[in-house]
């Protein structure tokens, strides 16, 4: 028996609904009701919330592209501006023919919307039919003028038209209530998939030359072991494509069959974890990801992979950590022939004691004071960098990272000793971010 009926469309086409919407059926469901048939007003407008990946976006799009019900359907990060997502939504009702899209109206203000609106929905011959707006990513609107958001929830009243606005977010509802009050909208939660709910939604995507029972087995290992660091459908659908390869090679070679679990798993089980070092990141790109997996190497062996941890850090961050990883593994003595213009010549082996005959990277990284590091610092940036607050409070946002370390006690009175606790990659990896070539400065590669 099928879960979606209403006596305003074909069975068939229910049907046809509920096959493309699995684990969705209820919330279809509630808005089948709400939005009644296609000539009977509908609620002014309706707020659909919830976490990413639950399936906002592709259930609107699909339930109004099945029933074939006008609507419009816009991204509020794409068009940022009120003039640009008035212009879009008068464009997409025009149905987007090229004579219209080229000699349209500018849309200024919400007073012109209304009235372009009012006129595209009587050349569209739409007055009889309930036209839907869609605003996903619908936070967005609150980055607009105060009375975009308030005006779309009453958009059915202003036109006097039978025009329904949907607004999808991934936040609540509390979170966008301006504090002059407005028209509440109806509310309509999305929860998150439950872990039956994705195996049965991967498990629909099963490729054509092995069987559904195979492949089942397949998404219930996978499941298993990201489930709980990673619920994104749209994640874990690129994880699945990613790594069957992987998993099917012993039944490409022979060596078992498709219901030999325990070899699968164990063929399986390392490269999973790998891909679990990078979920979300995409440090690397799906086919160097698969020839690291031919290969059987690690990631961070890939050349030209950096770390991902370095991305995030402010320009004066990068030469502050630069700065201190030089004076963590440069001796005291060295920094006259480094950062002095006028140094004169000093060769390595002439004052090489007999403890720096082992590399320093081999020794670890030493303690250094404060004052020796703005001094790096000074020498290696271009600007001149004053000694503001905004820089010692880069200095501990570093240590909060534990990428610098503290030594010693807060009780010293001969100020901070530092430590630099990066690996030579690593440093490597955020110079080359700021054209930096830090194996000129350090001693151990004169």
């Amino acid at each position: 028996m099928p879960n979606l009926e209403h006596p305003a469309y074909p069975a068939a086409t229910l049907l046809h609904l509920e096959g493309l919407v699995p684990c969705r059926e209820s919330q279809v469901s509630m808005l089948l009701s709400i939005f009644g048939e296609r000539q009977q007003f509908s609620f002014p407008s309706i707020f659909i919330y919830g976490h990413t990946s639950s399936g906002k976006t592709y259930v609107m799009q699909t339930l109004l592209n099945t029933l074939q019900l006008p609507h419009v359907f816009v991204n509020c990060v794409e068009y940022f501006t009120s003039r640009l997502l008035f212009e879009e939504i008068l464009i997409q009702l025009h149905g987007c023919s090229e004579t219209e899209q080229t000699s349209h109206v500018p849309c200024d203000n919400f007073n012109d919307f209304v009235r372009l609106f009012k006129q595209a929905v009587a050349s569209q011959e739409l007055q009889n039919q309930t036209v839907y707006i869609v605003l996903d990513r619908a936070e967005q609107l609150r980055e607009m003028e105060a009375n975009i958001l308030p005006a779309f929830l009453r958009l059915q009243e202003l036109t006097d038209r039978n025009v329904t606005v949907v607004l999808l977010s991934e936040i609540v509802w509390e979170l966008f209530r301006p504090n002059t009050g407005c028209f509440e909208p109806l509310t309509l939660y999305f929860p998150d998939y439950s872990i039956g709910h994705l195996q049965k939604i991967l498990s629909q995507n099963h490729p054509p030359n092995y069987s559904a029972d195979f492949y089942a087995a397949y998404i219930n290992i996978l499941l298993g072991v990201f489930y709980m660091v990673c619920r994104d459908l749209k994640e874990l659908q690129h994880l699945a494509v990613l790594n069957f390869s992987k998993y099917c090679e012993p039944v490409v070679r022979g060596e078992a069959n498709e219901r030999d679990t325990r070899k699968l798993w164990k063929n399986i089980e390392p490269h999973l974890k790998k891909a679990m070092q990078t979920v979300y990141l995409r440090e690397i790109s799906s086919s160097q990801w698969e020839r690291l997996q031919h290969d059987n190497r690690e990631p961070g062996q890939l050349k030209g992979l950096s770390a991902h941890t370095h991305v995030e850090l402010p320009y004066y961050s990068k030469f502050l950590l630069i700065a201190a990883y030089l004076a963590s593994y440069n001796p005291v003595r060295t920094d006259k022939r480094f950062f002095l213009k006028h140094h004169g010549k000093i060769r390595k082996t002439n004052f090489m004691k007999k403890h720096e005959k082992t590399s320093n990277h081999l020794l670890g990284p030493k303690p250094f004071p404060l004052d020796r590091l703005l001094a790096i610092l000074y020498s290696i940036v271009d600007n001149r960098v004053a000694p503001t607050a905004n820089i010692f409070s880069q200095i501990t946002s570093l240590v909060t990272l534990q990428l610098l370390s503290v030594v010693g006690h807060n009780d010293q009175l001969d100020g901070p000793r530092y430590k630099c606790t990066v690996s030579l990659d690593f440093i490597r990896a955020v110079a080359r971010t700021v054209n930096f070539d830090i194996i000129k400065y350090l001693y151990d590669f004169l």
